[in-house]
């Protein structure tokens, strides 16, 4: 990452854990996002937990999208392979389009630690009505990787050659 003179231009994130177990206090992927995207200098515009349901998942993000302050969701939960597990399908039928490169990048850098159990994460990004989604699993070390190796970089509007922050004001160019 290679920074410059520029400032930091703090966006409003959304983060939804999909757990039908976790609670608030259970949550630690939740927090661990709401602290490093404050830390980063951005706003945590809401934090929800809902229950593995495609349908509630969707709904959730679906508000958030349509909000013109929220730059940015973050879903961690749901992106595995057993039955409960459908978090991308509850958003990828949102997207405008996908950013298949972040889920490449995130497995590709998951390998690292987990081998080749990084096949089964179907982590994605994309956009939907001008705001950046992000589908993480639900373990706090693959929030940590993903936040810590690609988006707190990508969201960084001072990030050199370019990130994403800095096509916010085009993504619904017509």
């Amino acid at each position: 990452m290679t920074t410059n003179k520029r400032k930091l231009i703090p966006l409003n994130i959304c983060v939804l854990t999909a757990s039908d177990t976790r609670t608030e206090a259970e949550d630690k992927s939740g927090k661990l996002l709401v602290t490093r995207l404050e830390k980063a200098g951005h706003s945590c515009q809401d934090k929800i937990i809902v229950p593995d349901d495609v349908y509630q998942i969707r709904a959730a993000v679906a508000c958030w999208i349509a909000d013109p302050e929220v730059n940015v969701v973050i879903t961690t939960g749901g992106t595995g392979v057993t039955g409960r597990d459908g978090t991308p399908e509850a958003i990828s039928v949102l997207f405008d389009k996908q950013l298949d490169g972040f889920g490449e990048m995130f497995r590709n850098i998951s390998v690292e630690d987990i081998g080749t159990s990084s096949l089964q994460s179907r982590a994605m990004a994309g956009v939907a009505n001008g705001t950046y989604i992000f589908v993480l699993p639900g373990s706090s070390n693959a929030c940590a990787t993903a936040w810590d190796k690609i988006i707190k970089e990508q969201i960084d509007y001072r990030t050199r050659p370019c990130n994403l922050a800095e096509l916010i004001p085009r993504l619904k160019e017509a």
